[in-house]
């Protein structure tokens, strides 16, 4: 019935997140790696809206409190940050891209149990192309798909072919965003 009234009354629910893709990621560089010579890159992060209560603090202290043990078990090494815009990012530093995913998982499972999982923007992945030059995988968590980010080197330009060779690679490993207007540049990643 709730559905119904929301219909007529144009209203709509936002979506909600997607993690369950994300691990598809921890299986597909390698054929990254092997098939395109794009190296998986020691550092990947996560971004989300911060929100202004006393509650979202507490997860904040308590995400750094997990990530410091996370750090001592498995060496994988936190940074939080915050860009220009005022989203949060965790950047996370490990030389096993495995240990990456899993722990960019482990995050975003700690936003949704405070009741925070709608602030996960994005979960990103860095590469470095076989001319060095970096690559990104961008995780949609609204969407539960990746799209490749390819930086051009010249102020805010794309490398829109690089873009759609990556994704037709890769379109069997990665659910990968179907609408090209949905690939979203995230200009400034600090990875």
């Amino acid at each position: 019935m709730r559905r119904w009234l929301d219909i007529l009354l144009g209203r709509t629910r936002p979506a909600r997140p997607k993690r369950e893709h994300l691990f598809a990621m921890a299986t597909a560089y390698v054929t990254l790696d092997t098939k395109l010579g794009y190296r998986p890159g020691e550092r990947a992060g996560i971004v989300f809206r911060p929100v202004t209560s006393s509650y979202f603090q507490e997860f904040e202290r308590e995400l750094q409190g997990i990530l410091a043990l996370t750090h001592q078990e498995m060496g994988t090494q936190p940074e939080f940050r915050e860009d220009t815009y005022g989203f949060r990012w965790v950047v996370l530093h490990d030389e096993d891209f495995e240990d990456l995913v899993a722990t960019i998982h482990q995050v975003s499972q700690i936003l949704a149990d405070h009741g925070f999982g709608e602030q996960a923007l994005a979960a990103v992945f860095r590469f470095d192309s076989p001319q060095g030059r970096p690559v990104y995988w961008i995780y949609q968590y609204k969407r539960g798909a990746f799209s490749p980010f390819a930086p051009a080197g010249r102020g805010q330009e794309r490398d829109n072919a690089t873009e759609l060779r990556l994704r037709a690679v890769m379109e069997h490993e990665l659910p990968i965003e179907a609408d090209l207007g949905r690939w979203y540049a995230l200009w400034g990643i600090p990875l």
